[in-house]
């Protein structure tokens, strides 16, 4: 099932849909680095949660321990100084002037690529990995395909290096993401993703509901929940 003798880099958040690509990814090449990113995020907590994570899936799936590469974290503190958004700072979660949600981070994913590809140069890489949606992307414009098309075409030139950018959640839904981590890694992955991702913008880890941790309010925990009962319901 895996591409023979290849490496993919992950970008890795700790959440939900960060997971399940990395089980995606980790059924479809032979090796798998991932990268985070600390921005002065809100919701920071995920800087842990995802080492949580990753210890979880090493210990549940033995098969995929030895496909897992080092975890690189790199440091965009930068990003934070020039966002002011509700991912950024305390902030009330509301639609911005702009038409869209103040949780929008201006420039974050394509800053993400930009080093992600930096670093997968280094690592001799060229397949990059991203959990970016267009079905639930909140309007942000940095999760549209194009984006990501445009951005694949710009490292191509830029780097002199054919990067193929996979986003395997780009045309489903949360339910549908729900229904990928299970056809991935069964009831495991699931339990997984229940009990140590992140995905709460308010990075509230005190309350504990049937689909994870989360304030159980803002427009992450809301996605989440709606998509887990559309899953429950349809298993």
């Amino acid at each position: 099932m895996g591409s023979q003798g290849k490496t993919a880099l992950l970008l890795f958040s700790g959440g939900q849909d960060s997971a399940t690509c990395l089980a995606w990814a980790l059924n479809r090449f032979d090796r798998v680095e991932t990268v985070g990113f600390d921005y002065g995020q809100r919701h920071n907590v995920e800087m842990i949660c995802r080492l949580n994570v990753l210890q979880a899936v090493q210990t549940a799936f033995p098969q995929w321990r030895e496909r897992l590469g080092p975890d690189h974290v790199l440091d965009l503190s930068v990003l934070g100084q020039v966002s002011d958004t509700a991912l950024t700072s305390e902030a009330e979660i509301k639609i911005s002037d702009s038409g869209l949600p103040n949780t929008f981070v201006p420039g974050r994913n394509i800053l993400f690529f930009s080093l992600a590809s930096a670093l997968a140069y280094r690592r001799n890489v060229q397949d990059i990995v991203a959990g970016v949606c267009q079905t639930d992307y909140s309007g942000y414009p940095d999760c549209r395909d194009e984006t990501i098309r445009a951005m694949e075409q710009t490292l191509r030139l830029g780097l002199e290096v054919d990067f193929e950018l996979h986003c395997p959640l780009m045309w489903i839904d949360k339910k549908q993401t729900w229904d990928l981590a299970f056809a991935e890694g069964g009831q495991a992955l699931i339990d997984i993703i229940i009990e140590h991702t992140h995905t709460c913008y308010l990075g509230d880890r005190t309350r504990r509901h049937e689909w994870g941790y989360g304030c159980g309010q803002c427009p992450a925990c809301d996605l989440r929940l709606r998509g887990y009962e559309a899953f429950v319901q349809s298993t």
